[in-house]
């Protein structure tokens, strides 16, 4: 038996906009529809059925409501790997960038307007990959593309961690001091 893939699933157009309202009650439809409390006085064979097909629903949505891995599953489902961990070949000026920011990070260090002037940056910049993103997929359907906005997309979201690892470490200090 086929599955069916995550957008089928959930009874969706398969795009990287989605409406998040109409994931959510697709979602929530599924999992009524497949819990495995709705089988408890089933056979070990529905149970188990049961829980599998809850724990697609469960890994669907996941993929789907993160903006990130919907991206890379669209590009992936439509033929072109993202090669997160062998790729690592980004636009010059995206490797300029990714130098400047991690100088301005390591500068930032204890000032807590810098970082938050740095976290406003990665903002802007996961914003403008999203919209990149929608366009490559949607419109263009230029995958090769849209796999390279996904991996840089990957370090945004990795950088904007790191930022608020500092932050954090920041306010340890500061509330120890």
């Amino acid at each position: 038996m086929s599955h069916p893939d995550h957008f089928e699933l959930f009874g969706l157009q398969p795009r990287f906009a989605i409406d998040p309202q109409a994931l959510e009650r697709a979602y929530r439809d599924v999992q009524a529809r497949v819990h495995p409390d709705r089988f408890a006085a089933g056979t070990a064979a529905e149970r188990r059925v049961a829980m599998q097909w809850a724990t697609r629903a469960n890994e669907a949505y996941t993929t789907l409501r993160s903006p990130q891995k919907r991206a890379a599953y669209l590009v992936e489902r439509a033929g072109v790997p993202i090669e997160a961990e062998t790729n690592t070949a980004m636009a010059p000026a995206f490797l300029m960038q990714q130098m400047e920011w991690r100088e301005a990070l390591d500068e930032a260090g204890g000032d807590a307007v810098a970082l938050g002037d740095l976290r406003a940056t990665m903002d802007e910049e996961r914003r403008r990959l999203l919209a990149a993103l929608g366009q490559a997929i949607d419109e263009t359907h230029d995958y090769a593309q849209a796999a390279s906005l996904v991996r840089q997309l990957m370090f945004v979201d990795r950088f904007a961690s790191e930022i608020g690892v500092a932050d954090e470490a920041l306010h340890a200090r500061q509330a120890s001091a």
